[in-house]
């Protein structure tokens, strides 16, 4: 089709006019009736988001995307372009991608009504037929719509009252494409109230102008709930005008999050042959999320995008590959130490309510750390207060027996895998403790699960854990204690 370069030829080819949204449904029904898949990427909305959409476009209706931030709405609507055809024919030099078989703009029936078939067609490649903007409050009818240009009257000496002193907006020159308005509550009433004529009739209006400029546009809106009360609202009329609203959510289970974040997670071809990421410290990113959601100190309202995950484990990566380097190893694995160095990714992706502002970013991290740590510790091993309810013997008993004789255990961010092993080791009781309730783990999943277990024993408060400038302290419950006693005494006395 690209070699048609006339309308007169274009005819002949037996070419169709659609309008955008018939394109829409029509190749749509295409790729289900072939099994294909059709938003690639997107997980976890199988069975919520996905069919809506697909409803929704079958139907022929704008739509907004209803969710919180890193719902992956804006990912959604760009992948609409995959259902337009791969190519669309437009009459050359046209602003407002003139249909050659039935132009709207003045530019467009002048040409043909000049040129007949021989007015010049050109194509437009699928992947420039969608506009994204986002809403601002200083977005203006003018830049959406359109508005006189009065340099363009006076080069080409025109009246006013002449169609083409027009200097056309945004959504004009979007004509058969899909327009996307990202954070729509942020416009303002006025300018909302302005989309009314095209949602609904496919026209504009521009500065008294009688035009009637039936636009062919799919749009689609996002917003957050909470806009709704916060910034702005959308305005009730221009709601009604939607045709679907569809809500998102975030990923359901950890599984699903921790799919999302391996396919979204920036990582090298080096790090991914020189870093082994272990299932446990995986899972603990994504539990970090899942905490964060539910936490008093969070404001639920604002949301934990899905990129508070991502750049987490990035960082994990990279604080094992730092360590990997300054010991000069070729290969290492993520420790559940490492973690503490995920901590800046968290403090940038959260909201603080006023009782987490008053904790500080930092602290608020380190506890939804400590809660995440706290809730997979309970999904592998014994809950020691149950335990200990029930007088049951402990499994953790060596091990608190061997800080109960004053001994502690630093691990350090630096520290090379082979420290890191025997110091692991030396701690009787730990190693059989994995044995029992994971085994058969590889030898670094076991390093890192064993690991673990000081980390949930000291959430549960059976031993005692410092956060040291360069790592972790573990040691005696009561040691713990008496030492806070006396760096609290000491700047008393200071």
């Amino acid at each position: 089709m690209k070699d048609i370069k006339t309308l007169g030829e274009l005819k002949k080819s037996g070419w169709k006019s659609r309008g955008i949204k018939d394109e829409l449904r029509d190749n749509l029904i295409t790729k289900i009736k072939a099994k294909e898949t059709i938003f690639k990427g997107i997980i976890g909305f199988e069975d919520t988001v996905i069919p809506e959409l697909e409803r929704a476009i079958l139907s022929r209706h704008n739509i907004n995307l209803l969710g919180l931030r890193g719902q992956a709405k804006t990912r959604i609507a760009r992948q609409l372009t995959d259902l337009l055809d791969e190519y669309m024919p437009i009459i050359e030099g046209s602003e407002l991608n003139d249909d050659p078989l039935n132009p709207i703009s003045g530019y467009g029936k002048d040409k043909v009504t000049e040129l007949g078939d021989k007015t010049p067609v050109a194509w437009v490649h699928r992947s420039e037929r969608y506009v994204e903007k986002l809403a601002t409050p200083d977005v203006s009818i003018a830049d959406l719509i359109g508005d006189v240009d009065p340099i363009k009257a006076a080069n080409l000496k025109l009246s006013y009252a002449d169609e083409r002193v027009i200097h056309y907006g945004i959504i004009p020159r979007s004509n058969r494409c899909i327009f996307v308005i990202n954070e729509l509550p942020d416009l303002q009433a006025r300018i909302q109230v302005a989309l009314f004529n095209i949602l609904q009739e496919g026209d504009i209006q521009i500065r008294g102008f009688k035009l009637r400029i039936p636009l062919d546009i799919q749009f689609v809106f996002t917003a957050n709930p909470e806009d709704y009360t916060n910034r702005g609202s959308i305005v009730t009329p221009l709601k009604d005008r939607i045709g679907s609203q569809i809500l998102t959510h975030y990923p359901k289970s950890i599984e699903l999050s921790k799919k999302i974040t391996a396919q979204e997670a920036r990582i090298s071809e080096s790090q991914k042959k020189e870093i082994e990421v272990t299932d446990l410290t995986a899972t603990l990113i994504e539990r970090i999320a899942f905490e964060a959601r539910e936490s008093e100190f969070v404001d639920a309202k604002s949301g934990v995008s899905a990129r508070l995950t991502i750049s987490a484990f990035e960082n994990l990566v990279s604080t094992a590959e730092r360590r990997m380097l300054l010991n000069g190893e070729s290969k290492t694995f993520t420790r559940v130490s490492d973690l503490v160095g995920a901590i800046p990714a968290v403090n940038g992706k959260i909201e603080l309510v006023y009782e987490g502002e008053q904790e500080g970013a930092g602290l608020v991290a380190l506890n939804l750390l400590g809660k995440a740590m706290r809730s997979e510790f309970l999904n592998i091993f014994p809950d020691p207060s149950k335990l200990k309810k029930k007088k049951e013997p402990s499994p953790y008993a060596e091990i608190l027996d061997w800080f109960g004789q004053g001994n502690t255990v630093d691990f350090l961010l630096s520290e090379d895998d082979k420290t890191f092993r025997k110091g692991l080791e030396f701690i009787p009781g730990l190693e059989a403790v994995v044995e029992k309730f994971v085994p058969g783990l590889s030898k670094n999943d076991k390093l890192v699960m064993m690991e673990f277990v000081l980390f949930g024993m000291a959430e549960h408060s059976l031993i005692g854990k410092n956060y040291l400038e360069r790592g972790v302290q573990f040691k005696d419950i009561m040691g713990s204690f008496f030492s806070e006693k006396d760096l609290f005494r000491d700047n008393m006395e200071n």
